[in-house]
């Protein structure tokens, strides 16, 4: 699924050169035991474990943003259209529920409801965090992260925003869904969310 969302790159170990082509966050061999016994990473009696937090990567990712008339002049089909967006910040000691006052922002701005939307996607930093968000928003289940996202995939820290975007874009092609509501949440209690509709 996510083959056609990577270009592959080479690097060079030593004298060998080696294809990257896989996120490296992805572990098959998971299973729900495996991740039970995982010790808390911050407060030996909380529950934040390896495996509901996203690990820390290192990623890049591009996307263009151009009018229709820029891509039309040189052949280009767009993937999606950006329909709007809006940021909020919220007391920096809750860190991670910033896109709950962006989302309600954004939906009032554009006059959508969760019904409009197709897919969600999430950011996660923390299963905790992005739980919140879902419950606060009332987010529906079976359109959100429908193909993982940071717990599962990895948390590059700047490049997740637009590595969120594309995986929106690239799923409602794969659907055939009209749009997509795509949150962050950034440290210092910022949240930013986007709605885009498939090209």
């Amino acid at each position: 699924y996510f083959n056609a969302q990577i270009l592959p790159i080479d690097i060079r170990i030593k004298r060998e050169v080696v294809p990257f082509e896989v996120d490296e966050t992805v572990r098959p061999g998971s299973t729900v035991e495996k991740l039970g016994k995982l010790r808390p990473v911050f407060d030996p009696e909380g529950t934040v474990t390896p495996g509901n937090a996203s690990s820390i990567n290192d990623a890049a990712a591009a996307l263009v943003l151009a009018d229709r008339q820029f891509a039309e002049n040189r052949g280009l089909k767009p993937m999606g259209r950006l329909i709007d967006y809006t940021y909020a910040g919220v007391d920096p000691k809750y860190m991670g529920i910033g896109p709950v006052p962006a989302v309600k922002s954004l939906l009032e701005k554009t006059g959508f409801g969760l019904d409009d939307i197709d897919v969600f996607e999430v950011n996660e930093a923390f299963a905790a965090q992005a739980i919140a968000v879902c419950r606060e928003l009332k987010l529906p289940m079976d359109r959100t992260n429908p193909n993982g996202s940071g717990i599962s995939l990895g948390h590059p820290i700047g490049a997740t925003g637009a590595i969120l975007t594309i995986k929106a874009l690239y799923e409602l092609n794969r659907t055939g869904k009209k749009r997509a509501l795509v949150t962050m949440c950034i440290g210092g209690g910022q949240g930013i969310a986007a709605i885009f509709e498939h090209a």
